[in-house]
C-alpha cells in the first residue's frame, strides 16, 4: 500500500513539475501522515466503507492541502484533534455537506434505481433500490446523488431516479397512505383500464402514495407527483401488506422459490436480475425484513450454526443435523480455499441437503453427492452459516419498524 501511494504522489508531482526530492520530503513528512492518520480513524469509527466512510477527498501535496470526508461525527472530532498534530491544512468536512444544501433526503421515483460504486454511469453496479423507498442524501456531484438505503449501504444514483423532498414534503409523503406492488413485475396505467398509456413499469416491493380507488384499481402518486392507476389485484395497502408478512421458513423459501430462472445481475436486488446476496436480501424483504446488503455483510448477522468439523472444514453431517430451512449458507470461491477466507457467496438453505441461490441464474442445488444437482456445489467451499428466524439482531430489521419506510 506504502509504496502504491508513494507512487501517485511521485506521479502526481511529476506531472505539476515538483522535483523528485521534494516530491519525497511531501510523501514522507505530509501526505502519509495524513493518510496513516485517517487510516486508523477509518479502522475504528468506518471499517466497512459500504456503510461509513471516512476517506480523504482531496489531496493537494503541492498546496498542502487535504480534505478528508466522513458520514461519522465521532470519527470528524477524532480527525479533527489529530489533524492539529500535522503540519497540513486538513479540513474534515462531515456528510452530509454543503453540495445537498438543506435537502437531505430523497425518495427513489424509478421502479428500481442503479447504485454505483462513482458518479459515472460506467463504474460499478453495486446495489439497486426500489420505487418509494426513503434514502439519505449525502453529496451530490454533477448529476449523481451519493445516497445511503435503508440497509445503510452507501454508494452512487443518478439524480433523475430521486424526488428530493424538503422537510415538509417528506412529512407528507411519510403520512400519506401507501399501497405496496405485489406481483413480480407489471406497470401502472395513465386511466383505470389495462388498455390506457402505461405510466412507468413496477415491480415486487415499489411503493407508491394512495389516492383513491376506481373501479377494481387504485389511484396512485408517485413521490414526483405523477399520478396513474395500479389493479388491486396487483397490489397491497401498506398497512395490510405489514400484517400478512409471516416470515417463517416456508414462507420465505416459497418467496425464494419465486424468483427461480431470473439472471443473475452484479449489483442486483430486484426482480430484475438478482446476485447472490440480492436475492437472499429479496427473499428476506417480500417476507418484511431489510437485511445486510452483501454477502460478507450478511454473514456477520444472525446466530451462528456450527457446520465445521474440528479442523473448521465443512462437515456434511453435521450441516445435515444443525440446518434449517431458510438458514444462509456461505461459501468461499474455489473448492480448497481456507475455511477463514473471504466470504463470497450466499445461499438459503432449504432442508434435505438442498439449497436455493442465485448463480447463473436462481437455481436450486444439493450439498448431497449422490445428487443429480450436485455439481455447483464442489466448486465452492463453505465456510460459515447463520440463522436470522428468531434472532434479535439490529442487523436484520423489520421493515414495518424502519424509519425509511413507516410514519413513524
Amino acid at each position: 500500500m506504502k509504496n502504491t501511494l508513494k507512487f501517485t504522489i511521485l506521479a502526481y508531482a511529476s506531472l505539476v513539475g515538483i522535483g523528485s526530492s521534494a516530491a519525497q520530503q511531501l510523501d514522507s513528512t505530509t501526505y502519509f501522515k495524513v493518510k496513516e492518520l485517517q487510516e486508523n480513524v477509518k479502522s475504528q469509527f468506518a471499517p466497512d466503507k459500504r456503510t461509513k466512510i471516512v476517506a480523504i477527498q482531496k489531496a493537494d501535496v503541492v498546496q498542502n492541502q487535504y480534505v478528508i470526508e466522513t458520514t461519522e461525527k465521532d470519527a470528524q472530532f477524532v480527525l479533527e484533534k489529530k489533524a492539529k498534530e500535522i503540519a497540513a491544512n486538513i479540513q474534515v468536512q462531515l456528510l452530509p455537506d454543503a453540495s445537498v444544501g438543506e435537502k437531505t433526503t430523497g425518495v427513489i421515483r424509478l421502479s428500481v434505481a442503479n447504485m454505483r460504486t462513482f458518479p459515472d454511469n460506467a463504474a460499478e453496479l453495486t446495489s439497486q433500490v426500489l420505487l418509494g423507498t426513503q434514502v439519505d442524501l449525502l453529496q451530490k456531484k454533477s448529476g449523481d446523488y451519493r445516497v445511503r438505503t435503508p440497509d445503510g449501504y452507501i454508494a452512487w444514483v443518478p439524480a433523475s431516479s430521486i424526488e428530493v423532498m424538503d422537510n415538509i414534503a417528506l412529512d407528507n409523503w411519510r403520512q400519506a397512505e401507501k399501497v405496496i406492488y405485489t406481483a413480480e413485475f407489471g406497470k401502472s396505467y395513465s386511466e383505470p383500464n389495462e388498455k390506457s398509456q402505461r405510466v412507468s413499469d413496477l415491480v415486487y416491493g415499489d411503493i407508491l402514495q394512495l389516492k383513491g380507488q376506481k373501479g377494481n384499481f387504485y389511484q396512485i402518486a408517485y413521490p414526483d407527483g405523477r399520478l396513474g392507476y395500479i389493479k388491486k389485484s396487483e397490489s397491497l395497502t401498506l398497512k395490510d401488506w405489514f400484517k400478512t408478512r409471516n416470515p417463517t421458513a416456508e414462507n420465505i423459501i416459497a418467496s425464494a422459490k419465486t424468483m427461480l430462472g431470473l439472471p443473475y445481475l452484479w449489483g442486483g436486488t430486484s426482480v430484475k436480475g438478482v446476485d447472490c446476496s440480492g436475492f437472499t436480501k429479496t427473499s428476506f424483504f417480500m417476507n418484511g425484513f431489510v437485511i445486510p446488503r452483501d454477502a460478507s455483510q450478511q454473514v456477520l448477522a444472525g446466530e451462528k450454526i456450527d457446520i465445521l468439523d474440528e479442523e473448521g472444514h465443512f462437515d456434511p453431517e453435521k450441516a445435515l443435523k444443525n440446518l434449517k430451512p431458510a438458514d444462509l449458507l456461505f461459501f468461499a470461491a474455489g473448492k480448497n480455499n481456507n475455511p477463514n477466507a473471504r466470504v463470497t457467496h450466499v445461499a438459503l438453505y432449504m432442508g434435505n441437503g438442498t439449497f436455493i441461490h442465485a448463480a447463473g441464474l436462481v437455481r436450486i442445488n444439493s450439498m448431497l453427492k449422490d445428487a443429480s444437482n450436485y455439481d455447483d456445489f464442489q466448486t465452492r467451499t463453505v465456510v460459515a452459516a447463520r440463522r436470522y428466524l428468531g434472532t434479535n439482531d439490529s442487523a436484520i430489521q423489520k421493515i414495518a419498524e424502519s424509519n425509511y419506510y413507516n410514519n413513524k
